[in-house]
Protein backbone atom coordinates (compact mmCIF):
# COMPACT_ATOMS: atom_id res chain seq x y z
CA UNK A 1 0.00 0.00 0.00
CA UNK A 2 1.17 3.23 -0.74
CA UNK A 3 0.51 6.09 1.23
CA UNK A 4 1.13 9.87 0.21
CA UNK A 5 0.39 13.39 -0.19
CA UNK A 6 -0.76 15.63 -2.96
CA UNK A 7 1.00 18.53 -4.02
CA UNK A 8 -2.79 20.39 -3.59
CA UNK A 9 -4.24 18.80 -0.88
CA UNK A 10 -4.02 18.52 3.18
CA UNK A 11 -4.99 14.99 3.27
CA UNK A 12 -3.14 11.82 3.24
CA UNK A 13 -4.05 9.17 0.08
CA UNK A 14 -4.11 5.86 -0.31
CA UNK A 15 -2.85 3.59 -3.54
CA UNK A 16 -3.11 0.37 -3.07
CA UNK A 17 -4.38 -2.36 -5.89
CA UNK A 18 -6.47 -5.58 -5.17
CA UNK A 19 -6.93 -8.88 -7.73
CA UNK A 20 -5.86 -6.17 -10.67
CA UNK A 21 -8.26 -3.52 -9.61
CA UNK A 22 -6.91 -0.06 -8.39
CA UNK A 23 -7.84 1.77 -5.32
CA UNK A 24 -6.98 5.07 -5.07
CA UNK A 25 -8.67 7.85 -2.60
CA UNK A 26 -8.28 10.47 0.17
CA UNK A 27 -8.13 9.38 3.36
CA UNK A 28 -9.55 13.04 5.03
CA UNK A 29 -6.85 12.90 7.48
CA UNK A 30 -4.13 15.00 7.82
CA UNK A 31 -1.96 13.03 10.38
CA UNK A 32 0.40 9.86 8.68
CA UNK A 33 -0.86 7.39 11.91
CA UNK A 34 -4.66 8.03 11.32
CA UNK A 35 -4.18 8.09 8.03
CA UNK A 36 -2.48 4.73 7.63
CA UNK A 37 -4.97 3.57 10.24
CA UNK A 38 -8.10 4.53 7.34
CA UNK A 39 -5.82 3.28 4.75
CA UNK A 40 -5.75 -0.12 6.37
CA UNK A 41 -9.48 -0.23 7.03
CA UNK A 42 -10.18 0.05 3.81
CA UNK A 43 -8.06 -2.11 2.86
CA UNK A 44 -9.34 -4.78 5.00
CA UNK A 45 -12.83 -3.68 3.89
CA UNK A 46 -11.41 -4.68 -0.04
CA UNK A 47 -10.05 -8.06 0.90
CA UNK A 48 -13.43 -8.96 2.34
CA UNK A 49 -15.31 -8.04 -0.33
CA UNK A 50 -12.94 -10.52 -2.42
CA UNK A 51 -12.11 -13.80 -3.00
CA UNK A 52 -8.94 -13.77 -2.04
CA UNK A 53 -8.24 -16.91 -4.45
CA UNK A 54 -8.47 -16.12 -8.16
CA UNK A 55 -11.30 -17.83 -10.41
CA UNK A 56 -10.54 -18.43 -14.14
CA UNK A 57 -11.83 -15.25 -15.97
CA UNK A 58 -15.13 -15.39 -17.30
CA UNK A 59 -16.31 -14.02 -20.95
CA UNK A 60 -19.54 -12.02 -20.91
CA UNK A 61 -21.13 -15.10 -23.61
CA UNK A 62 -19.86 -17.78 -20.73
CA UNK A 63 -21.69 -15.13 -17.88
CA UNK A 64 -24.92 -14.89 -19.69
CA UNK A 65 -26.03 -18.46 -19.43
CA UNK A 66 -25.80 -17.77 -15.59
CA UNK A 67 -27.69 -14.72 -15.95
CA UNK A 68 -30.51 -15.51 -18.45
CA UNK A 69 -30.78 -18.68 -16.04
CA UNK A 70 -31.49 -16.32 -12.92
CA UNK A 71 -33.92 -14.18 -15.50
CA UNK A 72 -35.82 -17.52 -16.00
CA UNK A 73 -36.34 -18.02 -12.21
CA UNK A 74 -36.50 -14.30 -10.72
CA UNK A 75 -39.60 -13.16 -9.50
CA UNK A 76 -39.47 -10.37 -12.59
CA UNK A 77 -42.56 -9.48 -14.52
CA UNK A 78 -42.94 -11.54 -17.64
CA UNK A 79 -42.48 -8.09 -19.94
CA UNK A 80 -39.18 -7.42 -17.92
CA UNK A 81 -37.80 -11.24 -18.73
CA UNK A 82 -38.39 -10.85 -22.09
CA UNK A 83 -36.57 -7.38 -22.05
CA UNK A 84 -33.35 -8.51 -20.61
CA UNK A 85 -33.89 -11.62 -23.25
CA UNK A 86 -33.65 -8.86 -26.20
CA UNK A 87 -31.15 -6.93 -24.68
CA UNK A 88 -28.78 -9.81 -24.73
CA UNK A 89 -29.41 -10.72 -28.10
CA UNK A 90 -28.27 -7.28 -29.00
CA UNK A 91 -25.14 -7.48 -27.04
CA UNK A 92 -24.62 -10.76 -28.20
CA UNK A 93 -23.85 -8.96 -31.86
CA UNK A 94 -21.20 -6.98 -30.17
CA UNK A 95 -17.37 -7.27 -29.78
CA UNK A 96 -17.50 -7.24 -25.97
CA UNK A 97 -19.17 -10.32 -25.82
CA UNK A 98 -15.90 -12.18 -26.09
CA UNK A 99 -14.21 -10.34 -23.36
CA UNK A 100 -13.88 -10.78 -19.60
CA UNK A 101 -16.29 -9.60 -17.37
CA UNK A 102 -13.43 -7.65 -15.18
CA UNK A 103 -11.94 -6.48 -18.56
CA UNK A 104 -15.06 -4.66 -19.88
CA UNK A 105 -14.98 -0.58 -18.64
CA UNK A 106 -17.59 2.38 -19.29
CA UNK A 107 -15.14 3.05 -22.24
CA UNK A 108 -15.69 -0.18 -23.75
CA UNK A 109 -19.58 -0.13 -23.57
CA UNK A 110 -19.67 3.99 -24.71
CA UNK A 111 -18.17 2.31 -28.21
CA UNK A 112 -20.60 -0.06 -28.94
CA UNK A 113 -23.47 0.82 -31.55
CA UNK A 114 -26.87 -0.97 -32.21
CA UNK A 115 -29.46 -0.96 -34.25
CA UNK A 116 -32.61 0.92 -34.40
CA UNK A 117 -33.69 3.83 -32.06
CA UNK A 118 -31.81 4.96 -28.71
CA UNK A 119 -35.10 3.05 -27.20
CA UNK A 120 -33.80 0.20 -28.63
CA UNK A 121 -29.91 0.62 -27.56
CA UNK A 122 -30.86 1.50 -24.04
CA UNK A 123 -32.54 -2.21 -23.76
CA UNK A 124 -29.21 -3.71 -24.60
CA UNK A 125 -27.58 -0.99 -22.16
CA UNK A 126 -29.78 -1.10 -19.59
CA UNK A 127 -29.79 -5.50 -19.38
CA UNK A 128 -25.88 -4.93 -19.18
CA UNK A 129 -26.16 -3.08 -16.66
CA UNK A 130 -27.87 -5.29 -14.96
CA UNK A 131 -25.64 -8.18 -15.70
CA UNK A 132 -22.47 -6.32 -14.06
CA UNK A 133 -24.19 -6.13 -10.85
CA UNK A 134 -25.04 -9.14 -11.09
CA UNK A 135 -21.50 -9.85 -11.49
CA UNK A 136 -20.74 -7.73 -8.60
CA UNK A 137 -23.26 -9.70 -6.28
CA UNK A 138 -21.76 -13.08 -7.54
CA UNK A 139 -18.42 -12.25 -6.45
CA UNK A 140 -16.99 -12.19 -10.08
CA UNK A 141 -15.80 -8.71 -10.36
CA UNK A 142 -15.43 -6.33 -7.62
CA UNK A 143 -16.82 -3.26 -8.79
CA UNK A 144 -19.96 -2.59 -11.69
CA UNK A 145 -18.89 0.28 -14.28
CA UNK A 146 -20.83 3.14 -14.88
CA UNK A 147 -23.13 2.57 -17.79
CA UNK A 148 -24.30 5.80 -19.10
CA UNK A 149 -27.37 5.41 -21.70
CA UNK A 150 -28.39 7.42 -24.77
CA UNK A 151 -30.92 10.25 -24.81
CA UNK A 152 -34.59 9.05 -25.53
CA UNK A 153 -36.68 11.31 -27.30
CA UNK A 154 -40.32 10.59 -26.24
CA UNK A 155 -43.35 9.85 -28.81
CA UNK A 156 -44.47 13.47 -30.07
CA UNK A 157 -47.33 12.41 -32.06
CA UNK A 158 -51.13 11.89 -30.74
CA UNK A 159 -54.08 9.06 -32.04
CA UNK A 160 -56.46 12.27 -32.37
CA UNK A 161 -59.55 12.48 -34.08
CA UNK A 162 -58.16 12.77 -37.55
CA UNK A 163 -55.73 9.71 -37.06
CA UNK A 164 -59.21 7.73 -35.65
CA UNK A 165 -61.30 8.33 -38.28
CA UNK A 166 -58.24 7.57 -41.06
CA UNK A 167 -57.66 4.32 -39.14
CA UNK A 168 -61.26 2.97 -38.74
CA UNK A 169 -62.05 3.91 -42.76
CA UNK A 170 -58.52 2.25 -43.29
CA UNK A 171 -59.97 -1.10 -41.15
CA UNK A 172 -63.18 -0.92 -43.24
CA UNK A 173 -61.30 -1.73 -46.44
CA UNK A 174 -58.94 -4.78 -45.37
CA UNK A 175 -60.67 -7.82 -45.44
CA UNK A 176 -61.01 -8.65 -42.02
CA UNK A 177 -63.61 -10.99 -40.50
CA UNK A 178 -66.61 -8.76 -39.04
CA UNK A 179 -65.08 -9.86 -35.55
CA UNK A 180 -61.99 -8.58 -36.28
CA UNK A 181 -62.83 -5.14 -37.35
CA UNK A 182 -65.45 -4.57 -34.25
CA UNK A 183 -62.49 -5.47 -31.94
CA UNK A 184 -60.07 -3.13 -33.71
CA UNK A 185 -62.60 -0.60 -34.04
CA UNK A 186 -63.65 -0.75 -30.03
CA UNK A 187 -59.41 -1.03 -29.16
CA UNK A 188 -59.41 2.21 -30.85
CA UNK A 189 -61.98 4.58 -29.48
CA UNK A 190 -61.47 2.80 -26.00
CA UNK A 191 -57.82 3.94 -26.06
CA UNK A 192 -58.51 7.15 -26.87
CA UNK A 193 -61.44 7.55 -24.21
CA UNK A 194 -60.01 6.31 -21.80
CA UNK A 195 -56.37 6.69 -21.38
CA UNK A 196 -55.93 3.45 -20.12
CA UNK A 197 -52.43 1.63 -21.00
CA UNK A 198 -53.37 -1.10 -23.25
CA UNK A 199 -51.58 -4.63 -22.65
CA UNK A 200 -51.21 -3.73 -19.07
CA UNK A 201 -54.85 -2.69 -18.17
CA UNK A 202 -57.35 -2.26 -21.02
CA UNK A 203 -57.32 -5.66 -22.73
CA UNK A 204 -57.03 -7.05 -18.76
CA UNK A 205 -61.03 -5.52 -18.12
CA UNK A 206 -63.02 -7.80 -16.25
CA UNK A 207 -66.55 -7.55 -16.34
CA UNK A 208 -66.80 -7.51 -12.74
CA UNK A 209 -64.77 -4.31 -12.56
CA UNK A 210 -67.40 -2.07 -14.83
CA UNK A 211 -69.47 -0.08 -12.86
CA UNK A 212 -72.20 0.50 -15.14
CA UNK A 213 -74.54 2.63 -12.71
CA UNK A 214 -71.40 4.95 -11.58
CA UNK A 215 -69.95 4.37 -15.22
CA UNK A 216 -66.67 4.05 -14.47
CA UNK A 217 -64.12 1.16 -14.67
CA UNK A 218 -62.33 0.18 -12.11
CA UNK A 219 -58.34 -0.67 -12.43
CA UNK A 220 -57.27 -3.29 -9.97
CA UNK A 221 -53.37 -3.63 -11.18
CA UNK A 222 -51.24 -1.24 -13.16
CA UNK A 223 -47.95 -0.40 -13.42
CA UNK A 224 -47.95 1.76 -10.31
CA UNK A 225 -49.43 2.05 -7.12
CA UNK A 226 -51.41 5.22 -8.32
CA UNK A 227 -52.51 3.01 -11.42
CA UNK A 228 -55.24 1.55 -9.11
CA UNK A 229 -57.42 3.56 -10.03
CA UNK A 230 -61.24 4.57 -11.49
CA UNK A 231 -61.60 5.38 -14.85
CA UNK A 232 -64.54 7.18 -15.97
CA UNK A 233 -66.56 6.11 -18.98
CA UNK A 234 -67.33 8.23 -21.76
CA UNK A 235 -70.70 7.56 -23.61
CA UNK A 236 -68.43 5.86 -26.36
CA UNK A 237 -67.11 3.58 -23.81
CA UNK A 238 -70.02 2.41 -22.27
CA UNK A 239 -71.61 1.78 -25.01
CA UNK A 240 -69.19 -0.56 -26.60
CA UNK A 241 -68.64 -1.98 -23.33
CA UNK A 242 -72.62 -2.55 -22.87
CA UNK A 243 -72.54 -4.27 -26.36
CA UNK A 244 -69.68 -6.45 -25.84
CA UNK A 245 -70.76 -7.14 -22.19
CA UNK A 246 -74.20 -8.22 -23.07
CA UNK A 247 -75.78 -10.41 -20.19
CA UNK A 248 -72.22 -11.63 -19.05
CA UNK A 249 -72.09 -10.99 -15.36
CA UNK A 250 -68.04 -12.03 -14.92
CA UNK A 251 -64.87 -12.72 -17.30
CA UNK A 252 -63.12 -10.55 -19.36
CA UNK A 253 -64.27 -8.21 -21.62
CA UNK A 254 -61.82 -9.34 -24.37
CA UNK A 255 -61.79 -13.18 -23.65
CA UNK A 256 -59.19 -15.21 -26.26
CA UNK A 257 -59.26 -19.35 -26.38
CA UNK A 258 -55.76 -18.67 -27.98
CA UNK A 259 -53.52 -16.73 -25.58
CA UNK A 260 -52.71 -18.74 -21.50
CA UNK A 261 -54.01 -15.76 -20.11
CA UNK A 262 -57.47 -16.29 -21.42
CA UNK A 263 -57.51 -12.46 -22.43
CA UNK A 264 -56.38 -10.90 -25.63
CA UNK A 265 -52.92 -9.29 -25.70
CA UNK A 266 -51.95 -6.93 -28.62
CA UNK A 267 -53.33 -6.02 -31.81
CA UNK A 268 -50.41 -4.32 -33.27
CA UNK A 269 -50.45 -6.65 -36.41
CA UNK A 270 -53.66 -4.88 -37.12
CA UNK A 271 -52.80 -1.85 -36.42
CA UNK A 272 -49.91 -1.66 -38.93
CA UNK A 273 -52.04 -2.73 -41.64
CA UNK A 274 -54.15 -0.25 -40.88
CA UNK A 275 -51.47 2.40 -40.01
CA UNK A 276 -49.90 0.92 -43.64
CA UNK A 277 -53.31 1.10 -45.54
CA UNK A 278 -54.29 5.14 -44.20
CA UNK A 279 -51.08 6.51 -44.58
CA UNK A 280 -50.04 7.62 -41.77
CA UNK A 281 -46.69 7.66 -40.16
CA UNK A 282 -44.61 4.81 -38.77
CA UNK A 283 -44.15 6.47 -35.81
CA UNK A 284 -47.65 6.59 -34.55
CA UNK A 285 -48.31 3.52 -32.53
CA UNK A 286 -51.65 2.56 -30.59
CA UNK A 287 -50.27 3.99 -27.12
CA UNK A 288 -50.47 7.65 -28.48
CA UNK A 289 -54.28 7.12 -28.02
CA UNK A 290 -52.81 7.29 -24.20
CA UNK A 291 -51.01 10.59 -25.15
CA UNK A 292 -54.02 12.29 -27.10
CA UNK A 293 -55.76 11.55 -23.50
CA UNK A 294 -54.25 12.57 -21.51
CA UNK A 295 -53.71 16.42 -24.10
CA UNK A 296 -57.49 16.58 -24.35
CA UNK A 297 -58.60 16.03 -21.24
CA UNK A 298 -56.23 18.79 -19.80
CA UNK A 299 -57.09 21.26 -22.69
CA UNK A 300 -60.52 20.95 -21.65
CA UNK A 301 -60.70 20.69 -17.87
CA UNK A 302 -57.54 22.45 -17.03
CA UNK A 303 -57.34 20.27 -13.92
CA UNK A 304 -54.28 18.16 -13.71
CA UNK A 305 -54.37 16.83 -10.85
CA UNK A 306 -57.56 14.98 -12.33
CA UNK A 307 -55.80 14.46 -15.45
CA UNK A 308 -53.13 12.38 -12.80
CA UNK A 309 -55.38 10.41 -11.00
CA UNK A 310 -57.57 9.15 -14.45
CA UNK A 311 -54.13 8.23 -15.95
CA UNK A 312 -52.26 6.71 -12.63
CA UNK A 313 -49.57 9.12 -12.77
CA UNK A 314 -47.31 9.44 -9.54
CA UNK A 315 -46.04 12.91 -10.20
CA UNK A 316 -46.27 16.53 -12.81
CA UNK A 317 -43.11 15.21 -14.62
CA UNK A 318 -44.43 11.74 -15.41
CA UNK A 319 -47.91 13.78 -16.28
CA UNK A 320 -46.38 16.37 -19.00
CA UNK A 321 -45.04 14.13 -21.00
CA UNK A 322 -48.16 13.12 -22.18
CA UNK A 323 -48.63 17.01 -22.84
CA UNK A 324 -48.63 17.75 -26.23
CA UNK A 325 -50.76 21.51 -26.26
CA UNK A 326 -51.47 22.53 -29.88
CA UNK A 327 -49.29 25.20 -31.60
CA UNK A 328 -52.77 26.68 -32.25
CA UNK A 329 -53.60 27.48 -28.81
CA UNK A 330 -50.62 29.35 -28.42
CA UNK A 331 -51.36 31.17 -31.14
CA UNK A 332 -54.55 32.07 -30.57
CA UNK A 333 -53.56 33.32 -27.40
CA UNK A 334 -51.03 35.91 -29.24
CA UNK A 335 -53.86 36.83 -31.63
CA UNK A 336 -56.38 37.35 -28.47
CA UNK A 337 -54.02 39.89 -26.74
CA UNK A 338 -52.94 41.67 -30.06
CA UNK A 339 -56.72 42.47 -30.73
CA UNK A 340 -57.33 43.77 -27.37
CA UNK A 341 -54.52 45.50 -27.43
CA UNK A 342 -55.27 47.17 -30.91
CA UNK A 343 -58.95 48.15 -29.48
CA UNK A 344 -57.34 49.69 -26.37
CA UNK A 345 -55.06 51.86 -28.73
CA UNK A 346 -57.98 52.68 -30.62
CA UNK A 347 -60.13 54.10 -27.53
Amino acid sequence: MKLFRKAKSRFYWYDFTVRGQRYRGSTQETKAVRASKVAGLKLAQVVEGTDPLPNRPTRLDEFSTRFLAWVADARLETKTKTYYRNGWRMLRATAVVNMRVDEITSDCVDKLAFPGSSANANCALRTLRRMFHKAEEWKLISRAPKIKLMKEHGRSLRLDDDAERKLLVAAAGCKWRKRTSDLFHDIIILMRDTGMRNQRELYRIRIENLDREQRVIFVPDSKTPEGRRLVPMSRRVFEILRERCGTRQQGWVFPSARSTSGHMSSIDRLFREARTKSGLPKDLVLYCARHDYGTRILMRTGNLAAVMKTMGHRDVKTAMHYQHPELEIVRAALDHNLVAETAELKV
